[in-house]
């Protein structure tokens, strides 16, 4: 048995039957005892290290490593490890950890986090695009509401023509009905109310801060409120009129006033027709029957201001007049 076999434990090595055999390992033996009493195989394994060290470090290394990352090899690899189902199970099993939980715990209550999510509600393209989206929402629910008061314009024009002994309707219109108008109407004087009633609470605080008691109103107190709402709605009605052609309540409809195909009747013909407005509105609102019953849906208002009410698509971006088909109404 050879002492090499017998320190490592392993079983006897078996010996060379052959003289040559016996020689030549009986040197081999020798070597290594004279390598390592002299010391030379830690020398061998140290100028081993250096080497792969310096070829690891080389150019020639560095530009293989780089035609490899950049090669087809590793991306083929990668595709493959993503596909794999022990992978998958895997990345499942770490999302679903307690540790991730705890990760994003701490970075959701972080200053910095906190100080980020602040900086990006704060940036003026997130509030043009909050802005873009709250008039868009508006302007869907307006859309939506336009499109019954139509139906109930082309049903309360056919029961009042039908009431007063008139031929119904045969051909489709752009002109803006009846229950469209009043809507739009009333949308107004609730801004207006909100208006009014905004000013009357601020006159209220004033009062009160100066030790005047606004709680016992005279007759002519009320009736220079009333003036005051009446003044406010004639200038409300006439800015938007004379400027626009639509109020905010027209304009959340899809409706616009138009004279001679132009939608900017200027201040003369707004203050025409505002006159007429309250001059309709007096007799019990009688003046505006006219918008139910004739044909081309006009009202005393509008006769004497010489203007008309249409429909308008807001789908298309110069928003010209739409007609309402008489088959939509039921």
């Amino acid at each position: 048995m050879s002492e090499s076999s017998e320190r490592n434990g392993g079983p006897p090595a078996e010996e060379p039957r052959n003289l040559a055999g016996r020689l030549v390992s009986g040197g081999t033996r020798q070597a290594q005892r004279v390598a390592g009493a002299a010391g030379l195989d830690r020398a061998l394994e140290t100028a081993i290290e250096e080497a792969i060290v310096r070829a690891v470090e080389s150019d020639a290394t560095e530009r293989a490593v780089a035609r490899i990352l950049n090669g087809p090899m590793i991306e083929q690899a990668v595709q493959q490890a993503l596909r794999s189902e022990a992978v998958e199970q895997a990345l499942l099993e770490t999302v679903d950890s307690e540790m991730v939980d705890r990760l994003w715990g701490r970075i959701l209550d972080s200053d910095e986090t906190q100080k980020l999510i602040e900086r990006i509600a704060e940036a003026p393209e997130v509030r043009a695009a909050i802005a873009s989206q709250g008039v868009g929402l508006i302007g869907d629910i307006g859309e939506q509401v336009s499109r019954v008061t139509k139906v109930l314009d082309a049903i309360g024009e056919r029961v009042g023509r039908r009431i007063f002994f008139r031929q119904p309707r045969s051909l489709a219109t752009d002109r803006a009905g009846f229950f469209t108008r009043m809507l739009g109407v009333g949308i107004d004087a609730i801004i207006v109310n909100i208006g009014l009633i905004s000013g009357a609470a601020l006159i209220s605080l004033i009062a009160s801060v100066f030790g005047l008691d606004a709680s016992g109103l005279s007759n002519g107190a009320l009736a220079v409120g009333a003036l005051a709402w009446l003044g406010m709605g004639s200038l409300y009605l006439f800015v938007f009129w004379s400027l626009s052609g639509q109020t905010p309540g027209m304009r959340f409809l899809d409706i616009r006033i138009e004279s001679e195909g132009e939608s900017n009747i200027g201040p003369r013909k707004a203050l025409r027709r505002l006159v007429g407005f309250w001059l309709a509105a007096i007799p019990f609102g009688l003046g505006f029957i006219g918008v139910l019953l004739k044909i081309d849906r006009t009202g005393f208002h509008d006769r004497l201001g010489g203007t008309a009410v249409y429909y308008l698509n807001p789908r298309e971006p110069d928003m010209p007049h739409e007609q309402f088909p008489l088959e939509s109404a039921p």
